[in-house]
Formats: structure tokens, sequence, C-alpha cells
């Protein structure tokens, strides 16, 4: 069975033919767009093994999020595509950011997910993660790429946040990669709104209004 395509309101990525409809709220992205190249052949690879069964549809945010924007906001942006453009309720995986947002897409919007994963996902962010936010954030807004992806790297290679010499000098050597992994948006604003809107985030005290069978898929040494 083949679905029609989503619409250009969000950026998106499709795989597979299958009648069931699974969603992906994408992760932290330097700029709203859909994915191609190398990243794009990784996110497809980690989904492969459900293109038999699914059309799944990879949906990250909106361009153009307007200083202050909430994950609330966010939120409501995926629920008017899925309404608007997907008969019915769909599985769901919030990945990583796209995690923070699921959270309140489904507390708010039950009738819209089936089922949930929360993938390398939490109700708030770590200090350190906050912390790592305002510094990648400070870098991305002086145009200092190779800097701000020597932070993100060496803060991912990291044991629980602590970054130290060895997480510092793995950061600088993956950082030349950064272009192209990451890419070099001409407007980073929609990154920077998507930092400060994940550094507000948590949902602890909400969990309970989440009605909709969850797995939770994280790592115990997840810095963030």
């Amino acid at each position: 069975m083949r679905h029609p395509p989503l619409s250009t309101t969000l950026p998106s990525n499709r795989f597979g033919r299958g009648p069931g409809r699974l969603v992906v709220f994408q992760g932290m992205q330097f700029e709203n767009r859909p994915l191609s190249g190398l990243p794009l052949r990784y996110l497809r690879g980690l989904y492969r093994s459900l293109e038999p069964g699914c059309t799944i549809d990879v949906v990250t945010r909106r361009k153009g999020m307007p200083e202050g924007y909430s994950l609330r906001e966010m939120s409501n942006d995926y629920a008017a595509m899925i309404r608007e453009e997907i008969d019915g309720p769909v599985d769901l995986i919030g990945l990583s950011t796209g995690g923070l947002i699921a959270q309140h897409f489904a507390a708010e919007h039950p009738e819209l997910v089936r089922r949930l994963v929360l993938h390398s996902s939490a109700y708030s962010l770590s200090d350190e993660a906050k912390r790592l936010h305002v510094r990648v954030g400070d870098l991305v807004r002086e145009r200092r790429w190779r800097a701000a992806y020597a932070e993100l790297f060496a803060f991912m290679t990291a044991r629980g946040g602590a970054i130290g010499l060895e997480a510092r000098v793995a950061g600088w050597l993956a950082s030349p990669f950064g272009g192209l992994l990451i890419g070099k948006p001409a407007d980073p604003s929609d990154l920077l709104v998507t930092y400060e809107a994940s550094n507000r985030h948590d949902f602890k005290d909400r969990l309970g209004e989440i009605s909709a069978s969850t797995l939770v898929a994280g790592g115990d040494r997840d810095a963030f």
C-alpha cells in the first residue's frame, strides 16, 4: 500500500511502503530540512528492518520558528500535520530532542498516538547538556563552526558529561567532518530556538498524562 507523500509543511524523509504508519520526530539538527547524504543513509539504516511493514515518515521542525517558540508549540505543528495528512493514529518514535517534543504530543494529542517510543530522551536535560547548548549556541552565533562541532563531539564522546582531555582531542579530530555530517546553515536561528526550548523542558510532573503504551530506550551513560 503506497501512501501519498506528506506536504512540505514540515521537512521530512520517507522510507518503506508498508500499511503501518510510523512517524519519527527527528532529533536535533543544525538546520530544519530533509536529510541527505551520509546522515540520511545512517538514519535509514536505523529503521530498515521496519520498512517491509511500514511507511515511515521522519519529520523535523518547521523552518523559521520565532524566538521563544516552545517544544509544546512544535508538538502542535506535528499534530496539525498528522491530522491533515495521515488518516488515524500513528506509531510514534521520538528521537532525542524529538522525544522531548513527543512527550507534549502524546499528553495533549492522545488520539493521534497508537504506540510511543522515547529513544535517547528524558523528561529533562542534564545540567551539563544545558550548559553545552549555551556554549555551542554562542559559537554558532559567531559562525565558529569547527569550535561548535568540537564542543558537541567532545560531549558525545565523554563519559557521563565529564569532558576530559581524551574527549577534547576526539572532538577536535572529528570536528572537520562536522560540516559534512551536520551542515553549516546560513541562518542558525532555528537551531538556537530549539536549544533554548530544550533547556526549558521539564516534563516530570506531567509524565502521568501520557496514556499511550510507551517504550523508553536509553543508555546509562547518555550525558544528555
